[in-house]
């Protein structure tokens, strides 16, 4: 069993940059394919970025976070990042971490099994 547990929202003006981190234990790391995924109020949860286990070659973003968002992993300490610059009010949302033990870099809800409980992100304008 894996748990994951999210940190580093929190409120920030438009323009401004924010990590996120996602610590994971209970299994061995680097087979897990990591994710983020985000759901704003009243919007169903959406896929932001996902990266491959080991070492990480592979990385999937969603169009609306490309050259935006960054996702890194460190096998060393068992975490996920999320680093996000260039904030608009429209990334405002809980932001999720998810795990899969697969080869696939999967961009769905259903191809994660292990979900952290959330950390809100706020964008003002």
């Amino acid at each position: 069993q894996v748990q994951l547990v999210e940190s580093g929202g929190g409120l920030v003006q438009a323009g401004d940059s924010l990590s996120l981190s996602c610590a994971a234990s209970g299994g061995t790391f680097s087979n897990y394919a990591m994710a983020w995924f985000r759901q704003a109020p009243g919007k169903e949860r959406e896929f932001v970025a996902a990266i491959s286990g080991w070492s990480g070659s592979t990385k999937n973003y969603a169009d609306s976070v490309k050259g935006r968002f960054t996702i890194f992993r460190d096998n060393f300490v068992n975490t996920v990042t999320l680093q996000m610059t260039s904030l608009k009010p429209e990334d405002t949302a809980v932001y999720y971490c998810a795990a899969e033990e697969s080869r696939r870099v999967g961009v769905l809800q259903n191809e994660y099994t292990y979900w952290g409980q959330g950390t809100q992100v706020t964008v003002s304008s």
